[in-house]
């Protein structure tokens, strides 16, 4: 029954992972962690079929065991660590960092990135909480940070120096900033936000064509541009 537990049917996996449906019949199970099973996966299936840095589970925790492998700037372990949407994947006995995106399709995918950019990462705000005389700011991936005031608001965007969590910017659920689209016929696309209805947005590509899609799919990575690097290809 426990090794149930840690496997997944192929069938049964996530559409966000672009791994084939066919071949062995269950792969990692993530453990829970600070992404939803549709929005990250576990680190041996990232080194296996991602990165291609290796073929086996054992071969990954040979890795993860020799290696300092980090996951926004934490070292991390354990295969079935669960890494997600816009984390950060650092590599420092080979230089390499890579962010965690999402492709057009709605596929995880990985970005390389600089050394200067693998210190940021962009989070959005899920929640807020009185702490005594602070706010807690409660972030997509699980990640709390308290702030002494200040005119934050859930769907807004922060972003922070990892792994201090220190906050260097505030990026605002408003009109006219730039946004990522997490899910939806269009996720995937970088896209200029034009207007905040109920629960509903309407938002521009670079083409110009506006289209509406969910408030919630709408991720604020920018105000004019997006201040870190995804690699998507942009909608018509």
């Amino acid at each position: 029954m426990g090794s149930i537990q840690k496997h997944l049917s192929r069938l049964a996996m996530p559409k966000s992972w672009k791994i084939k449906k066919k071949g062995i019949k269950y792969v990692t199970r993530p453990l829970p962690g600070p992404h939803s099973i549709k929005s990250g996966m576990p680190l041996n299936l990232i080194f296996i079929n991602m990165l291609s840095y290796a073929k086996t589970n054992k071969e990954v925790k040979r890795i993860l065991n020799n290696q300092e492998i980090l996951v926004d700037g934490i070292r991390r372990k354990e295969p079935r660590f669960i890494a997600g949407l816009m984390d950060v994947l650092s590599i420092p006995k080979t230089k390499e960092s890579f962010r965690i995106v999402l492709d057009k399709k709605g596929y995880l995918s990985l970005k390389k990135i600089d050394e200067k950019e693998a210190k940021i990462k962009v989070c959005k705000i899920i929640g807020k909480n009185a702490v005594k005389k602070k706010v807690q700011l409660n972030l997509y991936d699980g990640k709390n940070i308290l702030v002494d005031k200040g005119d934050y608001k859930v769907g807004d965007s922060i972003v922070i120096e990892i792994p201090s969590k220190k906050i260097v910017d505030h990026l605002k659920f408003e009109k006219g900033n730039s946004i990522f689209l997490t899910a939806g016929k269009r996720v995937g696309a970088i896209a200029k936000l034009q207007e905040i209805q109920e629960s509903k947005i309407v938002f521009k590509n670079s083409s110009g064509k506006e289209n509406i899609t969910l408030k919630k799919y709408a991720f604020v990575v920018g105000k004019e541009k997006p201040v870190i690097d995804i690699e998507v290809k942009e909608w018509t």
